[in-house]
């Protein structure tokens, strides 16, 4: 993902183009010119940051993944990943603005949606005029997401809502909520979809929003539908009750989100480690800098051995995506589990090298390490991840490029 040039290494097959580094380019100064310096005040104060959506939305940041024709850029999932990577190296909640853009609903719309639906609501994601969220967990159904219970019962050529979703990142400032919910006759995974919800419409409610450990300027909302009208033209991938086809197709499309997640705990522990190094040199005991530690150097040794492992699973799992297509869920299974922890390991470290200083709120690290251990149980937590490796392991699969003999056959 990163480009860290240390001398001649041969051929790189994950080397980024002129455009891309130029993109990396924009996305780092727009961090650390408008988003870095008010990082501390959206988490302290836990207020939406305003001023990271207007500074996303001045540098045309947010059409990155969305159709030319609906004024966006039309790049893939590894332009996505690189400003993403770059935002979160200065502050994830903010981070977080344009990942619902990149790999939220309007990534759905986009490869989903009717005609009419994308004309209604890409330019004004593109645009950022309006920000997208994402509904799907609900109270007892968590990871257990066939356990939803937020249904449609028909009316007319539509349908009624009547639901309740929990966790709803930005759901208190977003214009439109895809909502993952039952249609008629739904059982199990069998019959789950999604329809697109204007959060202007009768019957929606904001019910309250969480306090939580990090992650604060982008609060977690619980929405609540009441008798909700949808559509047949708000309808992005109706359910069939006989089958479970819809809801592997929403499942697969988490994958984009879980690879802009591992991309934003990338950049958030990429500061972290960055900042210790800078520490390191600069504090000095016994008249030489800490930074000459060969203790702290095994350290930071490991949190960089960490960090680029877990990057070059994600170039991998971004890059087998294709400009159009979905990363692939095995390698984004593992690129995500590979990236939440090294994320964890590197920002806790971060935290031990500056000491006392580490666990200040006077300083970034403690805070990219709170942040970060929200993205380890977003988008599907490192456990459930893990279950779905190990489960397609021991069933023959195996990671694409990889030499395995394969047991089955």
């Amino acid at each position: 993902m990163a480009s860290h040039d240390a001398g001649p290494r041969g051929s790189d097959p994950f080397a980024e183009t002129d455009d891309q580094t130029a993109l990396r380019a924009l996305a780092r100064d727009v961090a650390e010119r408008d988003l870095a310096p008010h990082a501390r005040h959206w988490d302290e104060t836990e207020e939406f940051p305003e001023g990271s959506w207007d500074a996303l939305r001045k540098a045309e940041l947010f059409g990155i993944t969305i159709a030319e024709r609906y004024g966006g850029m039309g790049m893939g999932d590894v332009e996505a990943a690189i400003v993403l990577e770059e935002l979160a190296r200065a502050d994830v909640s903010s981070a977080i603005l344009a990942q619902l853009i990149y790999n939220g609903p309007p990534r759905a719309i986009q490869h989903l949606g009717s005609d009419a639906m994308r004309e209604r609501w890409l330019p004004l994601a593109a645009s950022g005029e309006a920000l997208f969220c994402i509904g799907i967990s609900e109270s007892e159904a968590g990871s257990a997401v066939t356990q939803m219970r937020a249904r449609l019962t028909p009316d007319g050529d539509g349908y009624r809502l009547q639901g309740y979703k929990n966790y709803v990142t930005g759901g208190h400032k977003a214009r439109c909520c895809l909502v993952w919910c039952r249609f008629p006759g739904s059982e199990g995974a069998r019959g789950i979809g999604a329809v697109l919800v204007d959060l202007e419409s009768e019957g929606v409610t904001v019910a309250g929003t969480h306090v939580k450990m990090g992650l604060r300027g982008t609060s977690e909302a619980e929405l609540a539908f009441d008798d909700v009208y949808v559509g047949p033209e708000d309808v992005l991938l109706a359910g069939d009750s006989t089958n479970s086809s819809a809801f592997k197709t929403l499942i697969s499309h988490i994958n984009h989100e879980r690879c802009g997640n591992a991309a934003m705990c990338l950049g958030a522990a990429q500061g972290s480690l960055e900042y210790a190094l800078g520490y390191m040199n600069d504090r000095v005991i016994g008249g030489r800098p800490i930074a000459e530690l060969q203790g702290l150097q095994w350290k930071v040794a490991d949190m960089a051995t960490q960090l680029e492992g877990a990057r070059l699973l994600l170039a991998r799992a971004l890059r087998l995506a294709g400009p159009d297509g979905t990363p692939p869920p095995l390698e984004t299974a593992m690129a995500k589990t590979a990236a939440n922890l090294a994320a964890k390991f590197v920002c806790d470290e971060a935290i031990q090298l500056l000491g006392g200083y580490g666990y200040s709120r006077e300083y970034p690290v403690e805070r990219a390490y709170r942040d970060i251990r929200g993205l380890c149980i977003g988008a599907g937590t490192v456990e459930i991840q893990r279950n779905f490796i190990g489960s397609q392991l021991v069933h023959g699969a195996t990671p694409v490029g990889a030499s395995w003999r394969n047991p089955l056959g």
